[in-house]
């Protein structure tokens, strides 16, 4: 396993695989690697010969007053994980090599941005869309591995790939948790004890609404105020508790089909996502 700083140096590595005809997996990262980005290098090990995995604290994509210089990072743990999981490269470039004195270009993808965390952290997605172009750009792999917990940046990214004609397939796998339903993130180790213990009252909301659902609840507000009475016992705010399609991230009404059930809450001075797919 090389772990490799330079743009050029990787793509020149790359080149070398590439010419051979060998598939590329690529699992875009901010480090602090924990089992639900062990599970996508795996499924990517699987399907493909050289694994790419890039780990980049990405400043774009953090608000003024968020936790960019505090972000945890652990880079020997994280390569030691990798080496273990059969990772060929990991890609660990300087912010200056990613965004060079006079950068002025940005992605931004309209209309799946605006709603859940788009509507409270009004220039992340321009940030991880502009980074992930950036990535696929230098890296050109054949399938790039997301996971489900962040639905809304998976969306947005598919979209992304499909209008850009970036030729890549994306894959998006299932939420890693806890024992207890917490879904892993490396943010989790902000939380206080009593934090971690509340934390998974999220997922338990979750749960209650896709019972309701599929005990045949319809009604979208009705399903919403239960899982806020649920939440609001362990969370200090809420940012949002909605049921949108999946397809264009609008909220509905009555359920039909296929909806995400999404949620925003602050617990523990820590903002925890979470959501899930549910079938009327």
């Amino acid at each position: 396993m090389k772990i490799i700083h330079s743009i050029n140096k990787l793509q020149k590595e790359l080149r070398r695989g590439r010419k051979k005809g060998l598939p590329v997996g690529f699992v875009p990262t901010m480090g602090f690697l924990h089992e639900g980005h062990l599970s996508l290098i795996r499924r990517a090990r699987k399907e493909n010969k050289v694994i790419v995995v890039s780990i980049f604290v990405n400043p774009a994509q953090f608000g003024p007053n968020e936790d960019y210089k505090k972000y945890p990072r652990d880079l020997r743990k994280d390569a030691a994980l990798c080496k273990k999981e059969g990772v060929d490269y990991i890609f660990y470039p300087a912010v200056k090599a990613m965004y060079p004195e006079g950068y002025s270009t940005y992605v931004k993808v309209e209309g799946l941005t605006e709603n859940l965390c788009g509507k409270y952290r009004p220039a992340h997605f321009r940030g991880v869309t502009t980074v992930v172009s950036k990535l696929f750009n230098i890296v050109r792999p054949d399938t790039a591995y997301f996971g489900q917990k962040d639905a809304q940046q998976a969306i947005v990214i598919r979209r992304m790939a499909e209008d850009l004609n970036m030729g890549i397939r994306i894959k998006v796998m299932p939420t890693a948790r806890e024992k207890d339903g917490l879904a892993m993130s490396s943010r989790n180790a902000y939380l206080s004890p009593d934090g971690r213990s509340a934390a998974p009252t999220v997922y338990r909301a979750l749960q209650l609404a896709g019972d309701l659902i599929k005990s045949g609840s319809r009604d979208a507000a009705k399903i919403k105020s239960g899982m806020r009475k649920m939440l609001s016992a362990a969370a200090d705010k809420i940012d949002y508790i909605s049921i949108v399609n999946p397809e264009d991230l609008k909220d509905v009404k009555k359920i039909k089909g296929k909806v995400l059930v999404a949620v925003a809450a602050w617990i523990g001075g820590m903002r925890l996502i979470d959501n899930i797919e549910v079938k009327a």
